[in-house]
């Protein structure tokens, strides 16, 4: 993939306050960007971000053929940049662009863009623990007309963007007996715009409630744990680690991922299974339930503190030094260089021809 460069002749970076950075709200000086028509990616390029110019009538407004990517780089004490898990997030996209009826991406090309984004943006990753750059890889349909049928064409975009740690405290979860993110069949496992735009009633209550997130339960039954409306979720009942399976309605999140190669290698006892929220009561009831964190790029790891079900209330004491923060700090400490990546999980961000 030969991608062209457009770069901005003033940087915004020196007019940034890096130590005062609001999550989602501040962008570099560029992004990438390709077109996809006549079955194939062309026009891969590096330009200045910009307004893109959309038809009223674009596929995507109306019927919602929509992906997207979030994953994290940063900068080891040398300054070298540093991707984690590209490979992993250019397969989970993918994913969801077939389940989405939209094209694939080549890995390689995936990666490299990423890559050149990272290298042209270097300045931009913040320094302060636990602060990354966010790269956003997403998709959308192009075509201009109104009929449900997968579009013909599509645009690709690489947006970074500096961020600090997502959550400063252990949140309050409400487990939501009325709605649902996803059932058996759906597409929970893709990462589409639309399971997002579903949430947002059911956060909105839960918010109103005095929690911070919604646990999505079963779509069936309402009886079994899921994820979180940011993160998947964990549970350590005794000296058991506890995960939901990812069966098809659940995301299957590259942190998720990540810890548990961290837990099995460390050997910690794990079971992916589903988990009632029976389960979870009576445990906390017998004084067995350890603790709960939520794994996600944004977040890391999250300690939880509340979660409502029902008419219960459970109550946790999140401890400085729980298995949700010990698994924060090793994921940052591969990220930056400071704890060995025994997993190959990070490639330093070198352009092809000085690798």
């Amino acid at each position: 993939m030969e991608i062209v460069f457009n770069q901005v002749k003033d940087s915004r970076r020196s007019a940034t306050d890096m130590t005062n950075i609001p999550f989602g709200r501040v962008f570099t000086d560029h992004m990438f960007e390709m077109d996809f028509r006549d079955g194939q990616w062309l026009q891969p390029r590096i330009c200045p971000v910009d307004a893109i110019p959309i038809h009223p009538a674009n596929l995507t407004l109306h019927y919602g053929q929509s992906i997207f990517e979030g994953m994290k780089a940063s900068k080891n004490s040398e300054g070298i940049p540093l991707l984690f898990r590209p490979e992993a997030h250019a397969h989970r996209l993918n994913a969801s662009a077939s389940r989405m009826c939209m094209p694939n991406i080549e890995v390689e090309d995936f990666v490299e863009a990423c890559r050149q984004m990272v290298i042209i943006e270097k300045d931009w990753i913040p320094e302060q623990e636990g602060s990354a750059l966010y790269l956003r890889p997403f998709m959308f349909a192009t075509d201009e007309f109104l009929g449900v049928a997968p579009s013909e064409t599509y645009k690709f975009i690489i947006l970074t963007l500096p961020v600090a740690p997502y959550y400063s405290k252990p949140v309050k979860l409400y487990a939501s007996t009325k709605y649902i993110r996803a059932a058996q069949g759906g597409v929970g496992e893709a990462k589409t715009a639309g399971n997002y735009a579903a949430s947002l009633f059911a956060s909105k209550q839960a918010r109103a409630k005095g929690f911070d997130q919604v646990l999505w339960l079963d779509g069936k039954e309402f009886k079994y744990a899921q994820e979180v409306g940011t993160m998947n979720i964990f549970f350590v009942i005794g000296d058991v680690v506890i995960t939901p399976p990812t069966d098809g309605a659940i995301l299957k999140g590259i942190t998720r991922d990540c810890f548990l190669h961290i837990l099995n290698q460390k050997g910690y006892k794990v079971e992916e299974r589903p988990i009632s929220m029976e389960e979870v009561v009576t445990a906390n009831d017998e004084g067995r339930l350890q603790e709960v964190f939520g794994s996600g790029t944004a977040a890391v790891a999250v300690d939880v503190c509340q979660i409502g079900y029902r008419d219960t209330l459970i109550e946790l004491q999140p401890a400085a030094d729980s298995l949700a923060q010990q698994l924060k700090t090793e994921i940052n400490g591969m990220r930056t260089g400071q704890i060995p990546d025994t997993f190959g999980w990070v490639e330093p961000a070198f352009a092809v021809e000085n690798a």
